[in-house]
């Protein structure tokens, strides 16, 4: 879960807020950001589509004539952040009349006017699918937006990107697998996919201006359908000039035999891909609506093994589905130790109003759900550390992506395979492909040296 917030405090912002009104000049927006890579992507389109209209990026929300919360509603989680965060900016509105506040993405789709009732102080309610109405709706005093724009896939949306190396990029919108726990296909709505014109060439003016990764977005990149179907789309990117290619996320129903063959064949395409499992349990699979079986998920995984040697897999995994029983968890327990992923994203099942299995009456308890999912975190981090060990001695192409967090003498990139690592600090630049030595793995990161650093041996 990715959230982007103010590092200040309701207090100090209040103190703020009356003496930056005094110097203002020129529109400034602030963008809280809940929720995956799409949010993310949505809120660097957020920022473009508004710097046409003459706004730049507010360092801290007391200073923004305009706040968006692009919203979340996946789990019961990140909605209730995004509604404590909007609570304590309400002063904000009270200390400047003219400041503006909208609620874009997931929840707002889902609340619609409620949002309006739940807190009178919001301006706009915009769905995912009407960022271009953005501009529009700042001509009235108070707007919802949140149509079905079935044109989403043919529009074009400028993005301020929150890196100059590595991209995001849209494929398509929506999804059509209506599993039982998810909310997505209300709200972000039926799939639509772009041409793979529109496509290639928003690439091709990241490779001119020096962009070196792409990262394909969809809510199953796997059922693309435009011009041509995913497999073909990659082949065309594979000839953009682009160095690296990833795509999230992919479901496992619709895993081609074409796609595991174009990760093999195509030398932009990175040796990983996430996987979304859920459960090892075919009863709970077919509850959840995900129309696999867990043996047909280990004859894709084996493919991709078979075909893709070294290929990295991660997975998702919820644990307290309704119904979920002991020996239901336990065989998501034994997938996990005969698949070994590569990473987990393991969550507790979180009930939504609207979805099938919120509906249903053997709902387990909170107990239940944190005590399993306790228990499997420290199972896939074992076997994270066991597979990131193996990389020890390797040499792995990394791509820098600036200081680590953690310890600014050093630099972190990524593999092909998505596989952290951190780096001394010897100069390199934000995009650069470097040779590194794995000398020390992590749980959840490795360390290296430049291979090419390295003193060759007396």
């Amino acid at each position: 879960m990715l959230e982007v917030r103010s590092p200040f405090s309701s207090d100090a912002i209040e103190e703020k807020a009356v003496f930056v009104l005094h110097f203002k000049m020129e529109k400034l927006v602030f963008i809280y950001t809940y929720g995956c890579q799409m949010n993310v992507h949505d809120s660097e389109k957020i920022r473009g589509v508004l710097s046409e209209k003459g706004y730049k990026t507010a360092e801290t929300p007391e200073e923004a004539d305009l706040i968006v919360f692009n919203t979340c509603a996946i789990r019961a989680k990140a909605e209730q952040k995004f509604y404590s965060q909007l609570g304590r900016i309400k002063f904000l509105k009270q200390a400047n009349k003219d400041l503006k506040i909208a609620v874009a993405g997931c929840a707002a789709q889902d609340a619609k006017q409620k949002i309006f009732r739940r807190a009178p102080y919001v301006d706009y309610v915009i769905g995912p699918r009407n960022i271009q109405s953005l501009p529009e709706l700042l001509l009235d005093s108070r707007g919802l937006f949140v149509t079905e724009n079935p044109e989403i896939a043919e529009q074009e949306f400028p993005a301020q990107r929150d890196s100059a190396t590595k991209a995001w990029i849209t494929i398509m919108y929506g999804c059509n697998n209506f599993c039982t726990y998810c909310i997505v296909p209300y709200t972000r709505g039926r799939e639509v996919s772009r041409p793979s014109n529109s496509i290639l060439a928003e690439i091709g003016q990241l490779v001119n201006k020096g962009y070196r990764e792409v990262t394909l977005l969809g809510q199953n990149v796997n059922s693309y359908r435009s011009d041509t179907d995913f497999p073909g789309l990659l082949r065309l990117i594979d000839r953009s000039g682009i160095h690296r290619v990833r795509f999230v996320t992919s479901h496992p129903r619709d895993l081609s035999a074409d796609l595991i063959k174009a990760l093999s064949d195509l030398p932009s395409l990175c040796e990983h891909i996430h996987l979304p499992l859920q459960s090892g349990s075919d009863k709970i699979l077919s509850a959840m609506n995900r129309r696999y079986t867990y043996a047909d998920y280990l004859a894709r995984v084996t493919g991709l093994r078979n075909s893709v040697p070294g290929i990295s897999i991660t997975t998702d995994v919820i644990v307290g589905f309704p119904g979920e029983t002991e020996e239901d968890y336990e065989l998501t327990v034994r997938a996990l130790q005969e698949i070994e992923f590569d990473g987990l994203f393991a969550f507790k099942y979180s009930r939504r109003n609207g979805t099938r299995a919120g509906e249903l009456d053997d709902q387990l308890s909170e107990e239940q759900k944190n005590d399993r999912l306790n228990r499997l975190l420290p199972l896939q981090e074992e076997i994270t550390l066991r597979k990131n060990r193996l990389l020890e001695g390797l040499v792995l192409e990394v791509m820098v992506e600036g200081p680590s967090d953690s310890d600014p003498s050093r630099l972190t990139g990524r593999t092909r395979s998505n596989k952290i690592v951190t780096i001394p600090d010897s100069g390199e630049e934000e995009g650069a492909l470097v040779r590194v030595e794995i000398r020390l793995a992590r749980p959840h990161s490795l360390e290296g040296v430049r291979a090419d650093l390295v003193p060759a041996p007396v």
